[in-house]
């Protein structure tokens, strides 16, 4: 055998070894000679296990007996009937299942005897597809009926000739309407002109520039709304003129929660900035309060200048106060939950909300008739209500009525949408309601931005609801809107319920300033906030000593400084904070009290490792009394 031969038997081989149908060789007497891997992959046996054996095994009856007769027929009278293209029958698997196949058979000769090779196509797919298509008019038109998606049939002039039911639901109109027309009337511009452009374009030039998936369009319903979709086209072929299948999804929600991603998204930024800007603003605001009271104090025989004093002092109480809005907002404020039963606040605040409102504005309270108990902030939830208060008068200039109502509900991981990131479980929900001039869409949107205000110049600083939204989103609950326009708005605050707790006492409002005799050791790194500090501690008899960081202090205590109170701003230069200042000072004077204060809420400060949750924090700015009777209480409090 020359090497050429070798080399085309190696081909040869090669390509039986990789065909997609089977190849099988038998000799006159029906053994199988060759069996390739596609048979095996199709009848179940490796070739190994048929090679020798007869090809009946391959075969179920009545194909076996008539095989044995063409073979006999073949060797008695040389009359070839299984020699051709193309002959439906069955195959028999290992298993004894069986399945239909192409066989084709042809004849050649190997050492001067007959041999036949035949080529199996597997016929399964085809059949299956033949028997959906003979039993298809009526499931096709079950598939197209009792589809999500709706599917649209339109021909090349663009007429429509098939609208499902989905496409009934989606687009408002019935398929009685739509049949017939063209499907330029489900369009919005300029969609309706590009695609009298793309099917002109297509009968002219057979670019079919409208054919594809996933395009993302609009679709204007009866009502002319307009809502996005995604069109995805197929052409077909019918009595040889193109027609057009178009499967359309509502995008609607899917839009609407990548808004929601975005929004969410951008205030979460926002309120991370804010909350850096707070923590300096509250340094500023601590020394201008600080001082605003002092000079107050020192100029009682001035009723001139102890005006200016106070004016100074009820600025920064301002600016403090939209300082508390953006922590609130950037979810950075220092809260102070407790279980607290709302239809008492709120029946607590009828009085106050009654003196704030005009005379115009009714107000009704509408509280559970059972105790609703809420795990909050009982000082930001007030807080909260009378913003809402605010807004809502505003937004009922010619008078109505403003409504709070108490409840209980259950909600479901779906809330909302499932946006919200709200988590299932009970909440306490209290509403706020008017019947005022009412938001547009666009303004229920953008209601709890930071900053975002739709009154005048000077009318509004723009927290009022970002506050609100911070505080829910803190409290671990949320906040929503509800608004029609001329209808009036409802805003429903939702905060986790308190089971099987017992409401907390009424808060006491008594600020008075206590001082004491103490030494107290102050740690400061900003100057003007340590010399207000100085002055105030010393103002109300306490001995203070001083450092501007946290190495300095310590060298004082090492030095026989023996204070009874470390008072000490959390973050400072130098790469010691107060807290490990602390943990320092106290294992030189294991009973020494400590107190922290920071412009940064505690919350911050705890995520970043920089104190302890629960540790006693006073926030900045603060004023004289605040001071004065925290570290009073720090002293007291037992070891």
């Amino acid at each position: 055998m020359t090497v050429h031969a070798t080399h085309e038997q190696s081909r040869l081989r090669a390509v039986i070894d990789t065909a997609i149908d089977g190849v099988i060789l038998i000799d006159a007497q029906g053994v199988i000679l060759m069996f390739n891997p596609a048979c095996e992959r199709l009848f179940g046996y490796a070739s190994f296990e048929v090679i020798g054996r007869n090809v009946k095994m391959l075969m179920p009856e009545p194909y076996r007996v008539e095989h044995d007769n063409y073979l006999k027929n073949y060797r008695d009278t040389g009359e070839r009937k299984i020699i051709g293209i193309g002959r439906e029958v069955l195959g028999r698997k290992r298993g004894g299942s069986t399945f239909p196949m192409d066989l084709s058979v042809a004849e050649a000769e190997e050492d001067g005897l007959p041999i036949f090779v035949g080529i199996i196509r597997d016929l399964t797919e085809r059949k299956a597809a033949e028997k959906a298509l003979r039993e298809g008019g009526e499931q096709l038109r079950t598939v197209v009926d009792t589809a999500v998606d709706g599917v649209i049939l339109i021909n090349a002039r663009g007429h429509v000739l098939m609208f499902n039911p989905a496409c009934e639901r989606l687009f408002g109109y019935r398929a009685d309407d739509v049949i017939g027309q063209n499907v330029r009337m489900l369009m919005p511009e300029p969609y309706r002109q590009e695609h009298d452009g793309y099917l002109s374009n297509y009968r002219e030039t057979s670019a079919a520039k409208i054919i594809g998936v996933g395009r993302e369009v609009h679709g204007l319903r009866k009502d002319g709304s307009i809502f996005p979709m995604d069109l995805s086209v197929g052409e077909a072929k019918q009595e040889g003129e193109s027609i057009f299948v178009g499967i359309i999804h509502d995008l609607t929600s899917r839009k609407r929660t990548e808004e929601q991603l975005v929004q969410a998204q951008k205030m979460e930024t926002v309120g991370q900035l804010s909350g850096g800007i707070a923590h300096d603003f509250n340094n500023l605001l601590t020394v201008i309060l600080g001082n605003a009271e002092a000079l107050s104090l020192r100029l009682k025989a001035r009723d001139d200048l102890r005006q200016l004093a106070d004016t100074i002092a009820a600025a920064a109480e301002r600016g403090a106060e939209l300082t508390r809005g953006l922590l609130a907002f950037s979810r950075r404020q220092v809260l102070q939950p407790a279980v607290i039963d709302c239809n008492v606040l709120v029946e607590s605040m009828r009085a106050l909300v009654r003196r704030m409102l005009r005379e115009d504005i009714k107000l009704n309270v509408a509280t559970s008739p059972k105790p609703v108990v809420a795990l909050a902030d009982a000082a930001q939830l007030e807080s909260a209500l009378l913003n809402l208060s605010l807004n809502a008068q505003d937004a009922m200039p010619n008078g109505g009525t403003l409504t709070f109502t108490t409840t209980e509900l259950e909600l479901d991981n779906s809330a909302f949408g499932g946006d919200a990131g709200i988590k299932a479980g009970h909440y306490v929900c209290i509403s706020v309601t008017d019947d005022g001039v009412g938001m547009p869409r666009d303004v229920v949107e953008r209601a709890f931005e930071p900053f975002f205000t739709t009154k005048e110049v000077g009318k509004g600083s723009g927290l009022g609801l970002s506050m609100v939204y911070g505080f829910a989103k803190q409290s671990n609950g949320h906040v929503s809107i509800y608004s029609e326009i001329g209808l009036g708005t409802s805003i429903r605050l939702y905060l986790p319920i308190a089971e099987g707790a017992e409401p907390a006492l009424p808060r006491s409002s008594n600020t008075k300033a206590i001082g004491g005799d103490e030494k107290i050791l102050v740690v400061e790194d900003d100057p003007f906030v340590r010399s207000h500090a100085i002055s105030t501690l010393e103002g109300v008899g306490y001995r203070v000593i001083v450092a501007s960081d946290g190495p300095e202090a310590l060298s004082l205590l090492r030095g026989g400084a023996d204070p009874d109170l470390l008072f000490t701003d959390v973050v400072m230069p130098g790469g010691m904070s107060g807290w490990d200042l602390a943990a320092l000072a106290r294992e030189m004077r294991p009973s020494l009290k400590v107190l922290f204060t920071s412009g940064y809420p505690l919350e911050a400060l705890a995520d970043r490792g920089q104190v302890a949750p629960g540790a006693p924090l006073l926030s900045k700015p603060y004023r004289i009394a605040d001071l004065a009777k925290r570290v009073r209480d720090v002293l007291d409090a037992p070891d």
